[in-house]
């Protein structure tokens, strides 16, 4: 399995509205993200996520996060999504979504629930929440897991200990709340957004 961009950051941009997606979307992009996620629990989600897709589809991988119910993944389908991320592991909603040729990042935090949504399809995993686990934990779910899948850490990351995440056997990271707070300033997201793209470069020098 190989992660499908080229910068495994996931930028996790809960409560943005359609008024402000554009903006800050391009700002991430421009630092040098590749993949965004919209969670469903932001207004209007139904709106920013198509136009996002329209206007960035082609230079990054546009998708929704806090996906729970296979219904959702269909709508999504339509809107031309390409990433589905969820908090949490629904079989059903994996396996929908691979249907539909998406790559399914699902949350998970236990051995079983990786391996649950492995034999689903997912061709990813979010350790979440990676905070509450530790480098440690990961590593040690790493050792069991097949080697190449890509486990992203999610859940209190900061472009000061995303090498630690890295050094515990992530590919990378979703980047929520230290990224990316609703209504933040566009200022504040460009300066996070480089942040961590040049955390990451530093990282794996």
């Amino acid at each position: 399995m190989q992660w499908q961009t080229e910068l495994p950051l996931i930028a996790i941009l809960r409560g943005i509205t359609p008024e402000e997606a554009a903006d800050h979307v391009g700002a991430i992009i421009a630092a040098g993200f590749d993949a965004v996620e919209i969670p469903l629990n932001s207004p209007d989600w139904q709106q920013s996520i198509p136009e996002m897709v329209k206007l960035y589809g082609d230079k990054a991988l546009i998708g929704a996060g806090t996906v729970l119910q296979p219904e959702q993944v269909d709508q999504l389908a339509d809107m031309g999504c390409k990433l589905i991320v969820t908090p949490n592991i629904n079989t059903r909603v994996i396996q929908r979504a691979v249907e539909y040729g998406m790559t399914v990042c699902p949350g998970c935090a236990t051995a079983t629930e990786a391996f649950a949504a492995l034999e689903a399809g997912a061709q990813a995993l979010k350790v979440f929440p990676s905070s509450a686990f530790g480098p440690d934990y990961i590593k040690a779910l790493k050792a069991v897991l097949p080697a190449e899948v890509p486990v992203f850490a999610v859940g209190g990351v900061t472009p000061e200990n995303l090498a630690q995440w890295l050094n515990a056997g992530c590919i990378g990271a979703g980047l929520g709340s230290d990224l990316y707070r609703a209504g933040q300033p566009l200022s504040r997201t460009q300066e996070k957004a480089h942040a961590f793209v040049n955390a990451y470069r530093e990282a794996v020098k």
